[in-house]
C-alpha cells in the first residue's frame, strides 16, 4: 500500500411512477466532485482503491458501513454526532473495523475521517466514491428521488428507460423523500426531470393565480 499519497490527497400513498415522457431541463451545476470537502476525501479513497486494484472490494466495504448507518442507531450515532470527540471517535472505529468486515484500505481510510473529526461526511463520501465508480466503468449516475422506496422492478425499469435516451449504462442512486408526494425527480449531472406531484401542484397553484 503507499499510505504516503493516500494521506497527502486529503486536505484536510400514491405509489405512482412515471416513465421519461417530459424534456430536460437546465439546473445549476455543482462544479463537481472536487468542489466539496466529501468529494477530495471521495477522491482520494477511490484513487488509492483504483491503484491497488480494490474498486469492488472499497464498493462493498461502503455498502456495509451505509447498511450499519441505517440499521443500527448507535452507529448513526458516532457518524453523526458532534459531541463525539476525535480520540474517542477513532478508538471506537478502530474496535468496529473488524466486526464490520471491511476491507483495509476502507477501514484505514474510516480511521482518517474519525481521526479528522469527518465521520459527518461519510454519506456524502459513499455517494461521491459511487459516481466515480460509475465512470470508471463508463456508466452515468442518475439519482433518483421519489415519495416512497422503489421497487426492483421500478428502478430497472428506470434504467432501462434511460439507458435508451442515453445510449449508455445507468446507475441509479435511489433515495426518498416523502415531501414530493407522488412522482419521480431524477437529476443526471447538471439535468433534471421533475415529475414530481409537488412540482405539479405548485405548478398549477401559480397558474390559478395567474
Amino acid at each position: 500500500m503507499r499510505g504516503a499519497r493516500f494521506f497527502a490527497a486529503v486536505p484536510r400513498s400514491t405509489h405512482e411512477t412515471y416513465f421519461f415522457v417530459w424534456s430536460f431541463e437546465r439546473v445549476e451545476n455543482s462544479g463537481g466532485i472536487q468542489a466539496s470537502l466529501a468529494g477530495r476525501y471521495a477522491t482520494a479513497l477511490f484513487g488509492l482503491a483504483r491503484d491497488e486494484n480494490q474498486i469492488d472490494a472499497v464498493g462493498r466495504s461502503l455498502d456495509t458501513l451505509e447498511a450499519a448507518m441505517t440499521e443500527s442507531p448507535d452507529f448513526k450515532t458516532l457518524v453523526t454526532s458532534p459531541l463525539i470527540g476525535r480520540a474517542e471517535a477513532g478508538k471506537t472505529v478502530r474496535a468496529l473495523t473488524p466486526a464490520l468486515g471491511i476491507d483495509p484500505i476502507t477501514a484505514r481510510f474510516f480511521g482518517v475521517l474519525a481521526d479528522n473529526g469527518r465521520l459527518s461526511e461519510l454519506k456524502s463520501v459513499i455517494k461521491a466514491v459511487r459516481k466515480l465508480a460509475a465512470d470508471n466503468r463508463g456508466e452515468t449516475t442518475a439519482e433518483v428521488t421519489s415519495a416512497f422506496a422503489l421497487s426492483n422492478d421500478q428502478v430497472a425499469r428506470i434504467k432501462s428507460n434511460l439507458k435508451t435516451r442515453l445510449g449508455r449504462d445507468v446507475t441509479i442512486d435511489a433515495r426518498v423523500d416523502s415531501a414530493l408526494l407522488g412522482g419521480l425527480v431524477v437529476r443526471l449531472g447538471s439535468q433534471m426531470i421533475d415529475a414530481s406531484i409537488k412540482t405539479k401542484l405548485n405548478n398549477l397553484a401559480m397558474a390559478m393565480k395567474g
